[in-house]
């Protein structure tokens, strides 16, 4: 099954109609009979058993999956960050967690091939969000198109959250004011303004490395917007030495989730070509690596598989 970009959403692409209606008990996070999850929890475990439950709550509020195991390092780099910016949100977002050891129904029910594996419920549908732990700047942004999404399908109530400040005057800012404006930007979609208020952050502090992740995914989703992933593979099939062609298959794999196919289609494309010829190639990688995190073990073997290409 191929990964689209976020906010593409899998209508039977994922099963799951077996998960639907059963008579278990609600998952400890799951609504009363108002709706919302507990104003004490936005983030719970759930179950084979009671994931009926959250496909429903996934009508008042998107409901981000995160599957996981115990003896999965990448997930427990990843589960902090989910959880850290699903509570910033304050109720917009509920994170339910899903141990596929524990629960098998449901890891065959996502195509859980690999973990961590992030998804979410937008109205009782699955959207497949990305796969591998993927750095926060990344996970920001794509809850940002979550957001937007759920509002298209008119998915947006929130979950009250206990202790939580009523006035919004009294919040401490949770970004740097120019991450804070670059995120208003994507989530209006303003791609290009985004990308002004990044660069203006990194012409402030070249070290900002928030921002400069930043500043690469917005280039990223600026450029996949429009794409019709059909017509972009057809394309490069068509013409395997086209370089606007790969970047454009390559970015949607990426956005997709599909880390190692985009480089490896990249670093193909650079091996065939001539060496007059490969410097945007070489850019373009570097860029898509600072997308993914220079930490990544997928980003540590394409750059050596770069280096070896290059010496």
């Amino acid at each position: 099954m191929s990964t689209p970009a976020p906010g593409a959403v899998l209508r039977g692409a994922v099963d799951l109609s077996s998960l639907r209606n059963r008579p278990a008990g609600q998952p400890e996070a799951a609504a009363p009979a108002g709706g919302g999850a507990p104003a004490s929890r936005l983030i719970f475990d759930v179950t084979d058993a009671d994931f009926g439950q959250v496909l429903e709550l996934s009508r008042t509020v998107p409901v981000v999956v995160d599957l996981w195991a115990d003896w999965c390092g990448p997930c427990k780099q990843l589960s902090p960050v989910l959880e850290k910016l699903v509570t910033e949100l304050g109720g917009r977002l509920v994170l339910a967690k899903v141990d596929v050891d524990a629960n098998p129904q449901l890891a065959q029910s996502f195509r859980a091939q690999s973990i961590p594996l992030v998804v979410a419920l937008v109205a009782g549908q699955p959207v497949q969000l990305f796969t591998g732990a993927v750095p926060e700047a990344q996970v920001r942004e794509v809850f940002t198109q979550l957001l937007q999404l759920a509002a298209q399908h008119g998915v947006t109530g929130t979950v009250p959250v206990e202790g939580a400040e009523t006035d919004a005057e009294d919040r401490p800012a949770a970004l740097p004011p120019l991450h804070q404006e670059a995120f208003d930007a994507i989530e209006s979609g303003d791609y290009q303004a985004a990308a002004a208020a990044y660069e203006q952050a990194l012409a402030e502090n070249p070290r900002d490395e928030d921002a400069k992740a930043g500043l690469a995914q917005v280039h990223l989703l600026g450029r996949v917007q429009n794409l019709d992933l059909a017509a972009a593979r057809a394309a490069a099939a068509a013409a395997p030495h086209d370089v606007e062609a790969q970047f454009a298959v390559a970015d949607l794999d990426l956005a997709g989730g599909h880390v190692d196919d985009a480089f490896a289609r990249l670093l193909d494309l650079f091996a065939a070509l001539p060496t007059d010829e490969r410097a945007p190639v070489r850019a373009r990688l570097l860029e898509l690596f600072g997308v993914v995190g220079d930490a990544d073990p997928r980003v540590i073997r394409a750059r050596g598989r770069l280096a070896s290409l290059l010496f």
